[in-house]
């Protein structure tokens, strides 16, 4: 027989007493319930709740008071290195040897939390962004292994708030060269600048000082840069209680990290790891964002429209003007890393131009050195051209120079110039056949790798290892490599048997080119 729910019964009730007239002790004794049930009945038709009996934990019952104990500390330490239920369950395991379930720990934190005035988080009003209105901007840490060390990196991160593109792009370090060449290499990719504004944290390189309220005291190349592009900026209020106002960039920072730097990334350069990256970008363009139907690439191809053209005048210069001394050694020294300049300006003071990626060295007005920026410190990144005059002087420095080290670890000296090198020096001595290399060397300034590589070759089959030999064999190699070749015609007279008759037209066109 089917058993009555509560409502069925209390129907039922209320028809006998309504059809039958019976009493409640009637009723009580026909339905076989309480009296009291009766009259419940009776006085509504929906069944009253069932009360939830309040019952004890005896697990966590001793514990209680020392999670409200920590959970109490919490309140003076910094928001990020605070309890979470998480931490509170491991303890009570490790410290108190609880034998309880975490989602047991995770009730009990938040209701302790409510009891002594923890705030267990705001609440978020939903927001519409028009297309290409808005976007958020925010740095992410992740690790990486760049060049065989692993090292702590930052991920610049612009996501246009209407269709959830974004572009990440990894940087050495926070600093403003890197805040700023994030948003003019995000533009680029984007195709164009938000109409509206972009969404901030107060991130250093844009604010020198947070006032009272939205009031910021703003970093002066920051505003230059907001100006050349001419777009507005909104800064979030300080700490977690802005995290809400720019949510889309701060689980966009997590997602891509987990989905995309995760093993923890390999590459030789910190340029592989953003070719990388970017093509993990292009991948993303074909996800979903929870609760939308279209792709991020479909909303984005009616976002991107929408934006603003990028500056005729060109890309904002990001770097930073230094002013660095050269040491005896030909190097300049830039955010604990060397670099080297031509010798000759050892002891001057030179004007650096301090990119997100590149450094480079001016002196009256020109550039003279150029380097990729070190994601390490203390390094150094020695180019062999800078000190050629110096070899030619000294010679034997040659041998064990670390400019020379670490040209053969470019690839930039070849086993031809090696060749070269041993075959100079076992002709004409070590000191006068390095002085011979040196010139070879000297000639990279003017003439292209190939043909030096070939008037190389050329110089030691003849076993004469002189610069202005290979110089001379460099630009006839660089001549024939641009010179047409000879157009050979066919015979076109024939012999009386049908084969073509013998001529010496190719024959004489050749020597032609040759002369």
């Amino acid at each position: 027989m089917k058993e009555l729910s509560r409502m069925e019964q209390f129907e039922l009730i209320r028809r006998d007493a309504r059809d039958e007239g019976l009493s409640i002790r009637a009723l009580a004794e026909k339905h076989k319930v309480h009296r009291r049930t009766v009259r419940q009945a009776l006085a509504d038709s929906t069944p009253p709740a069932r009360k939830t009996p309040e019952r004890e934990a005896p697990v966590l019952g001793p514990h209680v008071e020392v999670v409200r104990e920590w959970l109490i500390a919490d309140k003076d330490v910094p928001r990020k290195q605070r309890h979470t239920a998480r931490r509170v369950w491991q303890r009570l395991v490790e410290e108190e040897g609880a034998q309880v379930a975490e989602s047991s720990v995770r009730a009990l934190v938040a209701e302790l939390r409510r009891e002594i005035g923890i705030k267990n988080g705001e609440v978020a009003v939903p927001q519409t962004h028009e297309p290409a209105e808005e976007a958020e901007v925010d740095f992410g840490e992740f690790r990486a292994v760049i060049g065989g060390v692993a090292m702590k990196l930052w991920m610049f991160v612009m996501r246009l708030s209407h269709s959830a593109k974004a572009v990440h792009i990894a940087y050495a370090n926070q600093a403003q060269e890197s805040f700023l060449d994030g948003h003019v290499r995000a533009f680029e990719r984007l195709g164009g600048v938000p109409r509206g504004m972009i969404r901030y944290d107060n991130l250093k390189p844009a604010v020198i000082r947070v006032a009272l309220g939205r009031e910021r005291l703003e970093n002066p190349r920051f505003i230059a840069m907001r100006s050349h592009y001419g777009y507005d900026s909104f800064f979030c209020l300080p700490g977690i209680d802005g995290a809400h106002e720019k949510g889309g960039v701060e689980g966009e920072v997590g997602r891509f990290r987990r989905h995309h730097l995760v093993p923890i990334p390999v590459f030789d350069t910190l340029a592989e790891l953003n070719e990388y990256m970017a093509r993990a970008d292009a991948k993303d363009d074909y996800r979903h964002v929870t609760g939308r139907a279209e792709t991020v690439k479909a909303a984005a191809a009616r976002e991107l429209p929408g934006l603003r053209p990028l500056p005729a005048a060109g890309g904002f210069d990001a770097s930073a003007m230094l002013s660095c001394r050269v040491d005896a050694k030909a190097r300049i020294c830039v955010r604990q890393s060397h670099y080297s300049v031509p010798a000759r300006y050892a002891g001057r003071r030179l004007q650096v131009r301090l990119g997100a990626t590149t450094i480079s060295a001016i002196a009256e007005g020109k550039e003279v050195a150029t380097h990729v920026r070190s994601v390490h410190k203390n390094t150094e990144d020695l180019q062999l051209d800078h000190y050629l005059e110096t070899l030619t002087r000294k010679p034997g420095a040659l041998p064990g120079a670390t400019a020379l080290v670490q040209a053969r670890a470019a690839g930039t000296f070849t086993k031809g110039h090696q060749a070269f090198w041993d075959g100079a020096r076992a002709a004409l001595g070590d000191a006068r056949g390095t002085r011979a290399l040196v010139g070879v060397l000297l000639l990279h300034r003017t003439l292209p790798t190939a043909a030096i590589a070939s008037g190389m070759a050329q110089a030691l089959t003849l076993g004469n290892f002189d610069p202005d030999l290979v110089a001379v064999e460099a630009r006839r190699h660089q001549h024939h490599q641009h010179e047409p070749a000879p157009q050979l015609s066919l015979p076109t007279r024939v012999a009386p048997d049908g084969r073509p008759a013998p001529t010496l037209a190719g024959y004489d066109a050749l020597i032609g080119a040759g002369a």
